[in-house]
């Protein structure tokens, strides 16, 4: 990975994940001609009035929302970029938990003190995780996006052939938020494909989990700060946090390690008596807690045995890195230190095409990873780590630059 592919997350996590699906639908649709475009859409705008009607949303709300709107060309520009590129996770971290960043929420903990202990003690979720999603997000709301959110999911809506009944269910959302008169329309903005407000939600998100921080009747992520923050620990708690817990530790794997008992669970205890500590010695708190060894690159970089809170995280953003920064940030936040381990970045991970081309050679050397599809799961870990195994290498399961000249040399 570690670009965060598959926002395959909450908030925002299906717009991400249908983006490249869609990419090539909406290059087709709209840029042939503005004047075309713009009178077949506004004719589709008319005719999406009884499904918006249906929902309960007013004429009037309808009429102001779609004031002399045109296809969102930047929301099409940005669905068909398509990344031949992954960044590395240890570059991805230094940018999402820079120095400046981890200062700034520092900032936030204390601007923001009252408030964020009313939400620890309503949710249960620690403030310096609610922080970090901020951070993450927006960057502590200082870029929540650029976009109207209902022309871009409108443009979404009128032009993807596929998937077209979700875009118009969150278009229906957003109106319905706007109608109820959470958010005035010209301060509905998020990204391009519809996330919003501080800590980026969908608008069906929103409906579910948008929390009323300060009781005044309106769910306002957007210039309500406490509300964005609640929200965020509302959604965290209702997928399973557990409060006064961590995310995960890093790790020391001992000397001669079996490296094919990555991706698999078991309580610390258990790791610990195979001879998994934390560096310096320290023991874990709960030994009986259970948690996954994670190696996000593979021997050649740091170990990490992650927490219910972890994949919590990823919920929220169904990608390692993201989930790994957030936590990591989380705890720079509360005062703790960079990781123990340094990264070994000549260990580059596999772009999507270098990844499909890794998978069909697997597969053409029996060591079956299903599909080509440049997506690195566990299932093309398992095949990765079996050709390792036959191959004397260290079966870390990671899918490197490497592993694919190793492979396509036949040895």
């Amino acid at each position: 990975m570690f670009l965060l592919q598959s926002h395959a997350r909450g908030p925002a996590r299906t717009a991400r994940r249908l983006a490249g699906a869609l990419g090539l639908a909406l290059t087709l649709c709209l840029p042939a001609g503005a004047a075309v475009a713009d009178a077949a859409f506004s004719r589709w705008i008319d005719g999406f009035w009884s499904t918006a009607r249906s929902a309960g949303v007013s004429q009037a709300t309808y009429r102001r929302a779609f004031q002399g709107m045109t296809p969102d060309e930047d929301t099409i520009r940005l669905m068909n970029r398509q990344s031949e590129f992954v960044k590395p996770i240890w570059e991805y971290l230094d940018s999402a938990v820079s120095d400046t960043r981890v200062e700034n929420g520092r900032q936030m903990l204390q601007t923001y003190a009252r408030e964020l202990a009313v939400i620890e003690s309503r949710y249960g979720v620690e403030r310096h995780a609610v922080v970090a999603i901020w951070g993450m997000e927006t960057n502590y709301g200082n870029f929540m996006g650029k976009h109207y959110v209902v022309r871009a999911l409108a443009t979404l809506a009128y032009a993807a052939p596929r998937r077209r009944e979700f875009w118009q269910r969150e278009l229906v959302t957003a109106l319905q938020i706007l109608d109820a008169g959470h958010v005035a329309p010209d301060r509905m903005e998020g990204s391009w494909a519809g996330a919003m407000g501080h800590t980026q939600f969908m608008p069906s998100s929103w409906k579910q989990y948008a929390a009323d921080y300060d009781g005044d009747g309106r769910r306002d992520i957007w210039t309500n700060i406490p509300d964005a923050l609640a929200s965020t620990a509302n959604y965290l708690k209702k997928h399973g946090w557990q409060g006064g817990k961590t995310w995960g530790y890093e790790v020391e794997l001992p000397r001669g390690f079996d490296y094919t008992l990555a991706d698999t669970d078991r309580s610390l205890a258990e790791w610990s008596r195979i001879g998994i500590r934390r560096p310096g010695g320290r023991d874990f708190p709960r030994p009986s807690d259970n948690a996954e060894l994670v190696l996000p690159a593979g021997a050649s970089g740091p170990a990490f045995l992650m927490l219910k809170n972890f994949f919590v995280i990823k919920r929220y953003n169904n990608a390692t890195a993201y989930a790994l920064a957030v936590g990591h940030l989380a705890d720079r936040i509360r005062g703790g230190g960079p990781f123990v381990h340094a990264w070994q970045r000549d260990a580059l991970p596999l772009s999507r095409p270098q990844a499909e081309e890794l998978q069909t050679l697997l597969n053409r050397r029996g060591f079956s990873v299903g599909t080509a599809d440049g997506q690195v799961g566990p299932a093309t870990r398992r095949g990765i780590r079996a050709y390792q195994t036959a191959a004397g290498l260290i079966p870390d399961g990671y899918a490197s630059v490497a592993l694919l000249e190793h492979i396509r040399r036949g040895r």
